[in-house]
């Protein structure tokens, strides 16, 4: 695992880079850029996104400001500022194939996706239990206090967004609700929805059916090979 510091404007902000499995030689790799949900740390994700890495991509998890070890305070300008920056870096590799970077976020982590949607171009994009937007879920979902002004609008980002876009959501959510999921996806222009039989912090409920759904997805989105 690779640690980076990104220089922001708010200070330094931790990301770590986790290589694919099998060495690609110098053949440029895909990376899955993650953005974790609310009240999580990078720290908890390694080994739940390592799957990624026997696909033969690689990953990298970004910080969000003020979180963990990170500098700084929280706030969408902040964080999408901060995950532009780790794009941005990223592309920059030798390594990796900027042709193949996809996005994906799980609840709050979803908002940070598609704001990186809106600024940098993306060849998939995944939404984990995530909503349309902020206010329209306000009354449900625990919003961090530096939401409460600027809101992620994530539909306003699907509806606009030209990649394939996977959405997969617990039908018994009970902190974002299943319509949301279903909106983003009939918002979509290329999307497929995957439900699942499960609540918010249970999702997926089974990490190996997620992970051939997974799979599957990123064959059809072209970011792997068969």
């Amino acid at each position: 695992m690779e640690k980076i510091w990104l220089d922001t404007s708010c200070g330094k902000v931790e990301a770590w880079f986790l290589s694919p499995a099998q060495d690609h030689g110098a053949e440029p790799v895909p990376v899955v850029i993650f953005a974790h949900g609310n009240a999580e740390l990078i720290d908890f994700w390694p080994q739940e996104l390592k799957r990624f890495t026997s696909f033969g991509i690689g990953v990298l998890l970004v910080e969000y400001p003020g979180y963990g070890r990170s500098e700084g305070s929280p706030s969408q300008s902040n964080i999408t500022e901060t995950f532009v920056a780790a794009y941005d870096a990223l592309v920059k590799r030798k390594d990796v194939d900027s042709a193949r970077i996809v996005l994906f976020g799980r609840s709050l982590g979803g908002g940070v996706v598609c704001a990186l949607a809106a600024e940098r171009p993306s060849a998939a994009l995944i939404l984990l239990s995530s909503f349309i937007s902020v206010r329209a879920c306000a009354s449900s979902f625990l919003v961090p206090g530096f939401l409460v002004l600027d809101p992620f609008d994530n539909l306003r980002v699907v509806e606009s967004y030209s990649g394939p876009v996977l959405v997969i959501h617990g039908r018994n959510d009970n902190l974002i609700a299943y319509k949301h999921g279903v909106a983003l996806c009939r918002a979509a222009q290329h999307g497929e929805m995957l439900t699942y039989e499960c609540s918010h912090n249970d999702c997926p409920p089974s990490w190996d059916t997620f992970w051939r759904d997974i799979e599957s997805f990123l064959i059809k989105a072209e970011i792997i090979d068969s």
